[in-house]
């Protein structure tokens, strides 16, 4: 296929050119150079989605088989690319969010693929009322189908992982572990190990997605583990394996991480409380993706690859610049306050 990939150089579109190029796939990515390197083997054009020129620059004497959007935030902005590009492509897959669904945003219910999303309209635009990351994603998806009517894939993303992640979250423990020694050996761990995760790696998303291309399918899918592929006491421990680490995980409950000020998911990368509620987050399964052909590799072989990326990097200083993690000061403490109150470690 002939593939144009709107961004290509970060995570989730890296992993779409990655893995387009190794299937033997024509691949163009359209990006302002200025976020990431783009991958040997493609046709990089530089530009600004948000500018007009540069959009019709981009098209000009170009057609492709599929759009792949993958860094597509604002309705009004993906609507103005997915117009400029509706004689210039046969179909048009968009990299939404779980997100986009309310039920699983606000924690109602557990959703599945035929959930509705978030009402924003397709010209919506940055500061929309009400205008969270998942609404946004929803009017992102009404924008693209303005102008390809029929011809739409939308992947619904759960929680993704990888090689590369912007987002930084499993970086986050992996050094964490990786700067287990002397003094700080222990390491604080939320709550009950035994909760329940479905974490996806970003490669299969990509790889899917390709597939269904592949395949002419559209329409929407939830893109997640069909069933729970983890727990956060398995999730860590492939950390410390993964890393050569002599972490000493100490699992404090909930109520001590309430009462101290530590916030989850942030604090505390990717963990919630276990309460019927918050662990809604983890209940979406994916059985149209799964009938569709999506597969999904261990976590150990994400936790794995995701160190091999930054294994050689500077040794960095928690919390990371994403804002993931404590500091190491700051564990230091709360796991004092622990101990002073009569906890074990794990």
């Amino acid at each position: 296929m002939r593939v144009l990939i709107i961004g290509g150089s970060q995570f989730v579109g890296r992993a779409f050119a990655a893995e387009a190029l190794a299937a033997g796939h024509r691949v163009t990515t359209f990006n302002r150079g200025v976020s990431g390197t783009d991958l040997p083997g493609v046709e990089a054009v530089r530009g600004d989605r948000e500018e007009a020129g540069d959009l019709e620059r981009l098209v000009t004497g170009r057609r492709w088989d599929a759009v792949v959007d993958t860094c597509g935030y604002v309705p009004r902005t993906v609507g103005a690319s997915a117009a400029a590009l509706s004689g210039h492509a046969d179909t048009y897959l968009y990299v939404s969010s779980i997100a986009c669904l309310p039920d699983w945003s606000q924690a109602v219910r557990p959703v599945d693929d035929d959930s509705p999303a978030h009402d924003c309209p397709p010209d919506a635009g940055p500061d929309h009322a009400d205008g969270d990351y998942g609404t946004l994603k929803a009017g992102c998806e009404r924008a693209v189908d303005l102008d390809f009517a029929g011809r739409t894939l939308h992947l619904r993303a759960g929680v993704i992982l990888g090689p590369h992640d912007t987002m930084r979250m499993l970086d986050a423990w992996l050094w964490r572990m990786r700067l287990a020694e002397g003094e700080h050996r222990r390491v604080l761990a939320p709550g009950n190990p035994e909760v329940g995760m479905r974490l996806i790696d970003v490669r299969d998303i990509a790889d899917f997605g390709l597939d269904c291309l592949a395949e002419g399918r559209t329409g929407a899918y939830i893109v997640n583990p069909p069933e729970k592929n983890t727990t956060f006491g398995q999730l860590l421990a492939e950390c410390v394996k993964a890393t050569g680490s002599a972490a000493e995980p100490v699992w404090v409950d909930e109520a001590f991480i309430a009462e101290h000020g530590v916030s989850p998911w942030t604090d505390l990368p990717m963990w919630v409380p276990d309460t019927a509620r918050d662990t809604l987050v983890w209940a979406a399964g994916a059985p149209r993706a799964r009938a569709a052909g999506l597969t999904c590799r261990p976590v150990s072989d994400t936790v794995r690859d995701a160190w091999e990326v930054v294994r050689d990097r500077p040794v960095p200083e928690l919390p990371l610049a994403a804002g993931c993690g404590l500091s190491l000061a700051r564990e230091k403490e709360l796991l004092a306050a622990w101990d002073a109150r009569g906890g074990a470690a794990g």
